[in-house]
């Protein structure tokens, strides 16, 4: 399987992902925000989390009006799989790629600690788990308040959209929702960070199957 990364400037989470990726088989190039092409065959593409552009206008909107973006929406609409993680997920709802926005946290505080999640939804991504399975992963942000109308989140959550939702929201996401798919289910923006736990050093290893079933089904295919 081919990955390919984005790097923005105040990105710190790039390294990470390219490294689960790795780890669990796949070839992985690092794309530069001012490219306008991914690499041929690039199968997934991994939007990391961080501070892009040091968040200074709203999280991820000027990563979302970066020249690499044209080529993620063209990834997005073949069909191709991408994974925003963090300020990855917002930088994916500030392109319309996913619907709703990442608000302040609740008590307006950064959270930094491990949390319970609950997989639901069939996509390649949450296959990884089967609905109901319940992980835990790390999160570290200060804007991960899932938000959208009632219209909308009634939407995706009758079309099954809902990938990941928190056991107990620690930033009042509403649902406790934790990540969403696309209509076609190939697009997954989450707040949680799967790859800060990937290695027994990390605590759990729950986030690497995540990893081994994407490079393992997307190889398949």
């Amino acid at each position: 399987m081919k990955a390919a990364i984005l790097v923005f400037p105040g990105s710190n989470c790039d390294r990470d992902l390219a490294t689960a990726f790795r780890a669990a088989g796949c070839d992985v190039a690092m794309v530069w925000h001012k490219d306008t092409s991914l690499p041929a065959g690039t199968d997934i593409v991994g939007v990391p989390g961080g501070f892009s552009f040091g968040d200074y206008l709203r999280c991820g909107a000027i990563a979302a009006n970066a020249p690499v973006i044209g080529a993620l929406r063209d990834h997005a609409e073949r069909g191709g799989y991408v994974l925003g993680v963090c300020n990855g997920f917002q930088v994916l709802t500030e392109t319309g790629l996913l619907p709703g926005a990442l608000l302040r946290n609740a008590r307006l505080k950064y959270i930094c600690r491990t949390v319970g999640l609950r997989a639901e939804g069939e996509s390649l991504f949450t296959d990884a788990y089967g609905p109901g399975t319940e992980i835990a992963l790390p999160i570290a942000h200060h804007d991960g308040n899932y938000y959208a109308d009632a219209d909308t989140l009634d939407r995706i959550e009758g079309e099954g959209r809902v990938a990941f939702r928190y056991t107990e929201t620690p930033n009042g996401s509403q649902r406790d929702i934790a990540g969403i798919l696309s209509e076609n289910r190939r697009v997954l923006g989450m707040m949680p960070h799967p790859e800060r736990a990937c290695h027994p050093a990390h605590g759990n290893t729950d986030g690497a199957r995540l990893f081994a079933h994407l490079s393992t089904a997307l190889t398949a295919a």
